[in-house]
């Protein structure tokens, strides 16, 4: 939706990525008259940060009405997209959510409530059906339709009650602030519900000044984290190369590995994905994912046959990589063409990083 390398994509649903500060205890605040505030100035450009990399940002109709959030990047790298949702529209059309920022704001409610939701705030907001009665995955794939393709889930705490039981998070982000609470009528993180069985894989853990930050990665998100990061550690048996040491894993729909490639494995001019294409032979790749650590390239200079190509060519559905090609070499369009050709392409810039340490010989500057 967002330019800077936002896409619009095919897939059902963005991808969510639920955040909050919470104390000891699990609460979001107290019920005092001021807000509790649980994270400290290094958490919150963490914050920042996170905001900075989505495309919208939702948040409940009731964390408007008592909190009255701008929803802003303090550092002026563009902002997301604003969102609700609300079961009556009872909102303030002068609240922050609704006045600051240049930016897209959408207001989802159920159908029967839509024409006196839009008579209240469609001066100011577009107000979508978000179904009837109101439908998580109703509003998501509407917000896929728009173009978003990242979305972060900032609470309260019965919205993200709302989204943990539907199982659609993605990516849960906490913050643990070295307070208690301890008030029976405060709002919690989350309350009582069907939650998603089993274990949370964590994926990152980090302290920031006196909070603990935790990272944790949900069903099929915690896969793709799983498997990217088996990608990026074959990229270290690449030779020594002037062009990208890439690693790429075919699974099929059942995760089992089928190929693995890795940059110049057999000759000096072969791509990862391209190797690990060529080792499926007959396999069934219905279902299939290929998990590169950069994005597919869309031309290139060795060889006639780009990766987004072979990938089509393939029949593989999805497609999984950490990071973008930089414009060293080529400008690379292949999340666009393989969006364009109806694949699933999710992108997890959180493992850049290690992508861009393992090209560390080549000349990227700050790409």
């Amino acid at each position: 939706m967002r330019d800077g390398g936002r896409l619009r994509g095919v897939s059902t649903r963005p991808y969510v990525l639920a955040s909050a500060a919470v104390s000891l205890d699990g609460y979001l605040d107290d019920t005092s008259d001021r807000r509790l505030l649980l994270s400290n100035e290094e958490d919150f450009a963490r914050v920042d940060d996170v905001r900075a990399g989505v495309d919208a940002i939702l948040v409940g109709a009731g964390t408007i009405r008592t909190d009255n959030p701008r929803l802003l990047v303090r550092s002026g790298r563009g902002n997301p997209a604003k969102v609700t949702i609300t079961g009556s529209g009872d909102l303030d059309p002068s609240a922050n959510f609704f006045t600051t920022g240049d930016v897209e704001k959408l207001v989802y409610a159920p159908a029967a409530a839509v024409p006196k939701v839009r008579e209240r705030l469609g001066a100011v907001a577009t107000v979508a059906d978000g179904g009837d009665p109101l439908d998580l995955r109703h509003v998501l794939a509407d917000l896929a339709g728009r173009g978003i393709e990242r979305l972060m889930v900032e609470g309260g705490g019965a919205v993200h009650t709302m989204f943990l039981t539907a199982g659609v998070v993605d990516e849960l982000q906490l913050a643990i602030a070295p307070v208690f609470v301890g008030e029976a009528e405060a709002p919690r993180f989350v309350g009582p519900g069907r939650f998603p069985p089993g274990r949370l894989q964590l994926t990152e853990t980090r302290r920031i000044g006196d909070v603990v930050f935790m990272r944790y990665h949900l069903g099929q998100a915690a896969r793709d984290h799983r498997r990217l990061r088996e990608a990026i550690e074959l990229a270290e048996k690449c030779p020594p190369s002037t062009t990208f040491r890439v690693g790429a894993i075919v699974v099929d729909a059942a995760d089992e590995v089928l190929a693995t490639g890795y940059s110049g494995e057999t000759d000096p001019h072969d791509h990862a994905e391209e190797v690990a294409i060529a080792k499926l032979g007959d396999a069934d790749v219905t279902g299939a994912t290929i998990y590169s650590s950069l994005e597919p390239c869309s031309s290139r200079a060795s060889r006639a046959v780009s990766c987004t190509r072979h990938i089509l060519d393939a029949g593989i559905p999805r497609v999984v990589f950490a990071w973008r090609e930089p414009n060293l070499f080529v400008d690379c369009v292949g999340a666009e063409t393989l969006r364009a050709a109806g694949r699933e392409v999710r992108e997890l810039p959180d493992l850049a990083p290690l992508v861009k340490a393992t090209n560390a010989h080549l000349p990227l500057g700050n790409g």
